[in-house]
């Protein structure tokens, strides 16, 4: 039984996970990377409502008279 020659093993393992890390790094710069939004001032309006108005108290149960 012939021995094995493993003399080759160490330089195609290397040129593999190379051509591998190559390969990632070229698909990673074609990919879209969207930038964080940009804050935007936006104008509130205020709408008049007519409960905005007037003050107006909402009693609950517990605090009414008996």
């Amino acid at each position: 039984m012939p021995q094995l020659d493993t003399s080759t093993w160490f330089t195609t393992i290397m040129t593999t996970l190379f051509t591998l890390y190559i390969m990632m790094q070229l698909k990673l710069l074609n990919t879209n990377h969207y930038q964080i939004p940009l804050q935007k001032n936006f104008n509130k309006q205020t709408l008049n409502n007519p409960w905005q108005l007037k003050w107006t108290k909402i009693y609950s149960p517990h605090s009414q008279p008996q």
